[in-house]
């Protein structure tokens, strides 16, 4: 038992963090408490501080609406928690379409490793187009475009206020993610991924890997939802660089050399000063 907990931490803690934001925006919005109300797209903790997504502010200015104080200072400080210290952690610790894909990745496991290992049809870095095309849509139509399709707002908003049409779009997402591509939204669609893939680029909170340490059993690369930012495994001990790492922490849970763990970016400039 006490080993099932410790490898598993993090994706413990993880559905603790995902479901109790939910929760709290539940009794926020139905029970009137004030630690978390409103949405993922805009909120406030304890009716002072605003939270804004800034993906969404950004297509709002896109759209030429004006953009109120509160939601601005919100984004700001979105914006400088995930972008200075949390890196990309909103995917893996807040989203709740991230257990979604997880239980569609889980279930493409269990299928067998010809589904599990399939080769995806589309690239990585589609989604950076879809926040191009995000934009470009708000800009012609005056709508905030990915918002009004966006499965983790239908989610959210099924789960806060009952189900609606929009659990069409979050069953259509499973699929996707279940029967065509592994991580087929979350690591391939998603423009807010990729947004906060951009954003957290130089953030401080690292997944690093020491090289002395490992026995090349490789189990970090296959667990991990975004493997190609672990390209250092095995070859040099660095901190992933990518913004696309989810700080989801499940390559650490995996490893039973000890050889990845939580650290910063100054781990970097400690074993190869030169990319620092």
């Amino acid at each position: 038992m006490i080993s099932a907990i410790r490898n598993n931490r993090y994706l413990i803690l993880r559905r603790i963090s995902q479901v109790g934001i939910m929760l709290l925006f539940v009794c926020g919005n139905l029970l009137g408490w004030k630690v978390l109300a409103g949405n993922l797209s805009s909120s406030r903790v304890m009716g002072m501080v605003p939270l804004t997504d800034p993906f969404a502010v950004l297509q709002i200015f896109a759209s030429r609406h004006l953009v109120s104080a509160d939601a601005l200072t919100g984004a700001v400080i979105v914006a400088l928690f995930f972008g200075l210290f949390a890196g990309r952690a909103f995917c893996s610790w807040v989203c709740p379409v991230n257990m979604v894909a997880d239980l569609a990745g889980w279930l493409r496991k269990k299928a067998g490793p010809e589904l599990d290992r399939a080769e995806p049809a589309i690239s990585r870095k589609t989604r950076y187009w879809v926040i191009g095309v995000s934009l470009f849509v708000s800009l012609f139509t005056g709508i905030a475009a990915f918002e009004w399709i966006s499965p983790i707002s239908m989610l959210h908003r099924g789960l806060v206020f009952g189900i609606g049409t929009g659990w069409t779009l979050v069953l259509a997402v499973f699929l996707f993610d279940l029967l065509l591509i592994k991580q087929g939204f979350c690591g391939h669609l998603c423009p807010l991924g990729g947004f906060y893939s951009v954003m957290t680029r130089f953030s401080l909170l690292r997944v690093s890997h020491q090289k002395e340490k490992c026995s090349l059993c490789l189990k970090c690369l296959e667990i991990c939802p975004e493997r190609q930012v672990l390209q250092m495994v095995g070859r040099q001990s660095s901190a992933v660089l990518s913004g696309e790492c989810t700080n989801c922490g499940r390559c650490i849970e995996v490893c039973r050399d000890g050889a990845m763990k939580f650290g910063g970016r100054s781990y970097v400039a400690k074993h190869d000063p030169t990319i620092a």
